[in-house]
């Protein structure tokens, strides 16, 4: 999977077609993206739509009005564009640590595949300098607070175009500059705003998109590996193969569990630790015999997050929509609403990956509940072994849970209650990150604890897709004879678990797991 994306190395934007992975390699590994020669001539005519509009002195919200509740102020043609300057100018009004070069990289593709489209009115020069911006390496410093998700994300995408005036700030070959200096560098001429561009380019829902987007990426990279590090500490505690048989889930088919249970029976395969019903105790406790169904709910839920996601990064979510037979129609298309309920659908989805692996991470560590040394240790008192991973695992779960809470079900009127609801879409993305990032970590300790105990037992006897779960942590981390800092072998798994190594190990030794 992530070998599959740094093979890309350029996008062509249709304004149709951008992929997931397509947004993965130009964001995080810096693919070129190009414009498709179809779409030239849609951009231009939506341009000319435009400026028919302000050569006529009509009135059409954004073009020849004010904005949000000022739409009932007329514009005149001499000041259109001096409108969207200052729209950009004031509406800069973000705080917080600036978003990372590759949310940054994937917000300013989404706005520029949307453009594409021929939906917006920008000219195709101003769409061109944003394209080059990406390809050139110049990222805007753009903070992470301070959109609401509808008008869109209108703060940060302001900071987003502040540099193509030579404006703000951006960074440029690992230096924050000046906008105006980082333009410069780059060789990209700065611009100045026409009628209805400085709208096109901020209105719409890129960032929350963007941010969601790439926190899926990661979660879709997880499913698996959520399977694999199960599969681990169901050996090293010597669970029961029954649950996962295929019968039993045949009858209740949702897709998700049926993937899961498929995978843990291919990981296990081989193994003479895993047990058969009865022959140690009648049943396991829930977070080894019902990983499939636990599991499987959150795949299925990332499955419609993930088409929410594809459809988004290919709309057109700016307003007044131009439409080709020159009508021009105030909507709410800006309104991050289907995103937001998706992105708080990731993060609950996610949480419960962190929930259940910590779960199994208290028994391996619990002699009461594992039948191995006490916190895993080989000579308990004077070492602690891995107690305190535990409490870290703990400490991440227990504020995924604060995280998990809906940010869509909160609203808050704005724009002198023209814009009476709006999606927090974008709060709820960046709180799905989080819980993610915080899940690959708690994954990464279930990893280290699962080897430690299979260690106790022989590793030689192992199932093949446990083994290579195994033999790729003892390569970054060793048995922990007597105390030492985990942190650092913790740090190393991370490392492993983020480049997608452990799939692709297993996955060399079973075949491809579902």
């Amino acid at each position: 999977m992530i070998k599959a994306v740094k093979s890309i190395k350029e996008v062509v934007l249709t304004g149709h077609d951008l992929t997931l992975a397509e947004l993965v390699a130009v964001s995080r590994y810096d693919a070129k993206i190009k414009l498709a020669e179809s779409a030239i001539e849609s951009i231009k005519k939506s341009r000319a739509i435009v400026d028919n509009i302000v050569n006529s002195n009509s009135v059409v919200y954004g073009i020849t009005t004010g904005f949000g509740s000022l739409c009932r102020v007329h514009i005149s043609k001499e000041d259109c564009s001096q409108l969207q300057e200052n729209l950009i100018r004031t509406h800069s009004c973000g705080f917080g640590k600036p978003f990372s070069r590759e949310a940054t990289r994937a917000m300013m593709l989404i706005r520029a595949n949307a453009l594409v489209k021929g939906y917006s009115g920008i000219r195709l020069e101003t769409l061109e300098t944003l394209i080059n911006m990406i390809n050139k390496g110049v990222h805007p410093y753009i903070p992470e607070k301070g959109s609401l998700g509808a008008s869109g994300d209108l703060a940060p995408l302001s900071h987003m175009v502040l540099p193509m005036l030579g404006l703000g700030d951006a960074e440029y070959e690992g230096q924050l500059l000046t906008g105006k200096e980082a333009m410069d560098k780059a060789g990209i001429p700065i611009i100045a705003l026409e009628a209805k561009e400085g709208l096109a380019l901020i209105n719409g829902t890129p960032v929350l998109t963007a941010v969601g987007a790439l926190a899926l990426w990661e979660g879709l990279c997880l499913l698996k590996l959520s399977d694999v590090a199960a599969a681990l500490s169901a050996e090293a505690m010597r669970g029961i193969i029954n649950a996962y048989d295929e019968r039993i889930h045949t009858i209740r088919p949702h897709k998700g569990q049926l993937d899961t249970a498929h995978n843990m029976r291919e990981l296990l395969k081989g193994s003479t630790y895993i047990t058969q019903q009865g022959e140690l105790r009648v049943q396991d406790p829930y977070s080894l015999r019902c990983v499939p169904q636990i599991h499987g709910a959150s795949k299925d839920a990332l499955a419609f997050v993930k088409e929410k996601v594809d459809i988004e990064i290919n709309s057109v979510t700016d307003n007044p929509i131009i439409l080709p037979d020159g009508d021009v129609i105030s909507g709410g298309n800006f309104h991050g609403q289907p995103v937001a309920i998706a992105m708080d659908t990731l993060g609950i989805a996610m949480a419960e990956f962190a929930n259940v692996a910590e779960r199994r991470i208290e028994r391996l560590v619990n002699p009461q509940l594992s039948g191995l040394p006490g916190f895993l240790c080989v000579e308990e008192g004077i070492n602690d072994g891995f107690m305190v991973a535990q409490y870290a695992a703990a400490a991440l779960v227990s504020e995924n849970k604060v995280l998990a809470h809906p940010a869509s079900v909160d609203s808050i009127p704005t724009s002198a209650n023209q814009e009476d609801h709006v999606s927090m879409g974008t709060i709820a993305s960046r709180k799905a990150a989080t819980i993610i990032d915080h899940a690959e970590h708690v994954l990464a300790i279930e990893l280290i604890c699962a080897a430690q105990a299979a260690d106790f037992k022989g590793a030689d006897k192992l199932g093949k897709g446990t083994k290579a779960v195994y033999d790729l942590v003892r390569r970054e981390v060793s048995f922990m004879e007597t105390d030492r800092a985990i942190y650092k072998d913790m740090n190393k798994i991370f490392k492993v678990l983020k480049d997608g190594e452990f799939v692709e190990a297993v996955e060399k030794a079973v075949g491809k797991l579902a």
